[in-house]
């Protein structure tokens, strides 16, 4: 079986590396809020050139306390509104409503798979104070139209850069270009950690500063709590496997860059719709590769006997989950196509040619 996700292969590939920094996270006994968080920040910020990146528990945190934090410091109030797509992860939505925010779900381009920047404009009202933007599947979604709306409205541009970290847009990272943005170090993203794990970067100091305190308890002097915070640290184990990997993220990135354009070369199956790849490689780290098919079912199983395992991200959208039964009643047509149709290849950087090029002979031989 090919496996979607050889994830102890990837670690396996740093082991040595690891392994050390581990044993001497492990000897300092020091755990939390210790050198090895400092120095992974301090890396990530400069691989960013970002003004400030914070250690946090997972990406769904990183998300939650970038909103969190905007509404400490008087940006927004509970029942504002915040602009996300229709299509993204529900972490994502999550953390909007997590904080009183209400989502107000737009329609993506059928071709990205990336929020309809043309549709954003008519969404917003005196309420709207941010567009949560997501690079959804390792894609960059930006524009100068996209700023410019913002610039206007004077709305806040917070990134979901949960799946492309070292993408790119006219040569600057995703994590920096929006107001803040938040990352997932879940152990299948690019940058993966050896469980949970996220960061927050942001332009304004001050907000950093609000969100440092605000992930450790409301507070940035023991015993003194300044807001009802949480705790959501990024822990000193993690962060010293992840400087690590680190090191690695754009050769890695590369790697996936070269399978993903032998998928779309090397795939010619008429039933099976293609990624659409952008102008410049920067702009996509592909996380994942996604094909879409009116018959996804039948395509994942004739993929499963062949030994190619799949998985589907994701089946059910966020406005018709059960936990959002206010939004049941929305239609969202592409949205729908989308979740109906999507299959994730296998992609990672540990990926041999080999495998490769057996997943596209198997698709080509697929029939409806």
């Amino acid at each position: 079986m090919i496996k979607f996700l050889d994830l102890q292969k990837i670690n396996v590939a740093h082991q040595q590396e690891i392994e050390e920094r581990l044993l001497q996270t492990f000897r300092s006994g020091w755990y939390l809020l210790g050198n090895e968080v400092k120095t992974f920040e301090q890396n990530l910020k400069h691989y960013l050139d970002a003004e400030e990146v914070i250690g946090v528990a997972n990406g769904l945190d990183a998300l939650r306390l970038i909103l969190r934090g905007y509404i400490e410091m008087g940006v927004m109030q509970p029942g504002d509104e915040v602009i996300v797509p229709a299509n993204t992860y529900i972490a994502s939505i999550l953390a909007i409503s997590d904080n009183g925010l209400v989502p107000v779900l737009i329609e993506p381009d059928l071709h990205t798979y990336n929020v309809d920047i043309d549709k954003i404009e008519e969404k917003i009202t005196a309420k709207t104070k941010a567009v949560m933007i997501v690079h959804l599947y390792g894609r960059v979604v930006w524009s100068e139209e996209l700023l410019a709306l913002a610039n206007k409205h004077q709305l806040k541009i917070i990134e979901d850069n949960a799946q492309a970290i070292g993408a790119e847009w006219n040569g600057v990272k995703t994590g920096n270009l929006g107001d803040a943005a938040g990352f997932s170090f879940y152990p299948g993203k690019n940058l993966g950690a050896l469980g949970d794990g996220g960061a927050v970067s942001c332009k304004d100091a001050e907000l950093g500063k609000v969100i440092r305190a605000l992930a450790n308890y409301g507070s940035n002097q023991k015993y003194v709590n300044i807001y009802k915070g949480l705790n959501s640290r990024l822990d000193e184990l993690h962060a010293a496997a992840l400087d690590v990997k680190l090191k690695y993220i754009d050769a890695e990135n590369d790697r996936r860059r070269a399978i993903a354009k032998r998928y779309i070369a090397e795939i010619n199956n008429e039933s099976i719709i293609l990624p659409e790849q952008p102008e410049t490689g920067a702009e996509h780290v592909w996380h994942l590769f996604v094909i879409r098919t009116e018959n996804r079912e039948k395509l994942q199983a004739f993929l499963t006997d062949n030994g190619v395992q799949t998985l589907i991200h994701y089946p059910v959208p966020p406005h018709k989950q059960q936990c959002y039964s206010e939004l049941n009643h929305f239609i969202f047509p592409i949205t729908e196509k989308i979740h109906e149709e999507v299959l994730s290849l296998p992609i990672s950087p540990v990926m041999e040619d080999e495998e490769v090029t057996t997943i596209t002979k198997i698709l080509n031989q697929f029939s409806c």
